[in-house]
């Protein structure tokens, strides 16, 4: 890099917030995603949006990629380094800037943590329903930027339905404020939506004003399980036909549960086929009301057992146990892929079956868990990055887990993002006409290419 671009850096951020040397710039090499890392040049850390735009003020002068980052816990490798780029670390924009309990919004820097923001709106009595698995460490600004979605997806949606407003900063450095606390708003085109899910490749998201909702009075966790998985996805189209809609519904194939229950001792069942997770949450009557009608549901669809949390504090284990799924199955071998991919309800069984059948083909470890209620699954490779024969056919599994999926009416990724990591199935997915819309909009907001290049498609 030229070194006037390093220069520059420290006269406007000051020399504690550029790093240069090869041993501080190694953590910010790679996210979450396995086997994708590339060792950046320089990180700075703006602590204001003026500064993020003084850096992509830099940015176009010396025609210089930037890379915007929270905490680095992607999955889809959009996080992860370019040639020659300034990697820009929102983490010290941590501010949550007003909670606003009359109009049910919370404004915050975009590196400000999920569960704070949760815990900012429990604490005003109101509920932040977004759920990200990484939530304790994933900030607000990336989980816009990859839209990210979560266990309360059925029910509550994912973070674009809570963005009221944004404050964008693009690519020649101009500064956009977007939406506002309008509950209603139809003026103009309804740009933040363009900026939401984007990951980082049309403007970096400097603040976020943040939909809240009333707290839910009551909840009830129940945990069904199965020794067949098409009888658990019946029980799901059950639930649904009989207009239930849970707050969470989550499953576990028998290789996740066992993994889970190793890790965490929460009871589960270790002969199991799948298990399904459920939350249901609301006013009291209709939750006792829901949690009878379920259990009857997934009784009545082959369930060898229908447990209720007893409490608040099993509800918490059980939920803490879901959520460990990643880190316990990450314990079985030195490289763990946690994949992404949607299908519509109906088919979910069908799916299912299809990563199973692919992993023998191919020889592969794969277990799978996700969100059932919404179709989400999360086929997750063991395997060894170091073994390359191992690692050709976990691709070559990929390609026709994503091609079936494609097939089925389904999508590439629900809630990762396409990053480097799937990019190359975009286009399948999309129609060329869709593709080409994608990269005209690119190229309107970014015409040097210099936001986050390589990411969603090729320059």
């Amino acid at each position: 890099m030229n070194p006037q671009v390093i220069d520059d850096l420290i006269r406007l951020l000051g020399r504690a917030h550029v790093l240069v040397e090869r041993e501080d710039l190694l953590p910010y090499s790679f996210d979450a995603t396995a086997a994708l890392r590339k060792v950046p040049e320089v990180v700075v850390f703006p602590a204001t949006t003026a500064e993020v735009s003084g850096v992509l003020k830099l940015s176009q002068a010396h025609k210089v990629p930037v890379v915007a980052r929270g905490s680095g816990t992607g999955l889809s490798g959009g996080s992860v380094s370019v040639e020659g780029s300034i990697i820009l670390c929102l983490v010290r924009m941590n501010q949550i800037l007003e909670v606003d309990a009359r109009n049910f919004t919370l404004r915050a820097e975009a590196g400000v943590l999920t569960q704070a923001i949760f815990d900012a709106a429990d604490s005003a009595g109101l509920f932040y329903p977004p759920d990200p698995g990484s939530m304790k460490v994933s900030t607000i600004g990336g989980n816009v930027a990859e839209n990210s979605g979560g266990l309360r997806g059925l029910k509550y949606g994912v973070t674009r339905d809570y963005v009221m407003g944004l404050e964008v900063v693009l690519a020649g450095g101009d500064i956009a404020r977007l939406g506002n606390k309008c509950v209603k708003d139809v003026a103009g085109y309804s740009l933040k939506d363009l900026f939401i899910g984007s990951e980082g490749t049309l403007g970096i998201v400097t603040e976020v004003l943040l939909k809240l909702v009333p707290k839910p009075a009551a909840k009830q966790t129940l945990l069904a399980t199965y020794a067949r998985m098409d009888a658990a996805a019946a029980s799901v189209s059950s639930i649904i036909a009989a207009k239930i809609v849970p707050c969470t519904l989550e499953f576990l194939d028998k290789k996740t549960l066992r993994c889970v229950e190793a890790f965490a001792r929460v009871g589960l069942p270790q002969d199991a086929e799948a298990l399904l997770l459920i939350e249901v949450d609301g006013h009291p009557a209709a939750v006792a009301d829901e949690s009878e009608r379920i259990r009857a549901l997934c009784t009545g669809n082959g369930a060898t057992s229908v447990r209720l949390a007893q409490d608040a504090a099993e509800a918490a284990r059980l939920a803490t146990a879901r959520r460990s799924a990643f880190s316990a199955l990450a314990r079985m071998k030195p490289t763990t892929i946690l994949e992404d991919a949607t299908v519509p309800r109906s088919e979910l069984s069908s799916m299912i079956r299809f990563i199973e059948a692919t992993g023998e083909k191919h020889r592969l470890e794969i277990a799978t868990f996700g969100h059932f209620g919404d179709g989400n699954l999360h086929p997750t490779f063991l395997t060894d990055e170091r073994d390359t024969a191992e690692m050709e056919r976990v691709h070559a599994a990929m390609r026709e887990i994503f091609a079936f999926a494609l097939s089925l009416g389904g999508t590439i990724t629900g809630e990762h993002g396409v990053g480097l990591a799937k990019k190359a199935f975009l286009r399948e997915q999309l129609g060329d006409g869709s593709y080409a819309l994608m990269k005209q909009v690119k190229r309107s907001l970014d015409p040097l290419g210099l936001l986050n290049p390589g990411k969603v498609f090729d320059p």
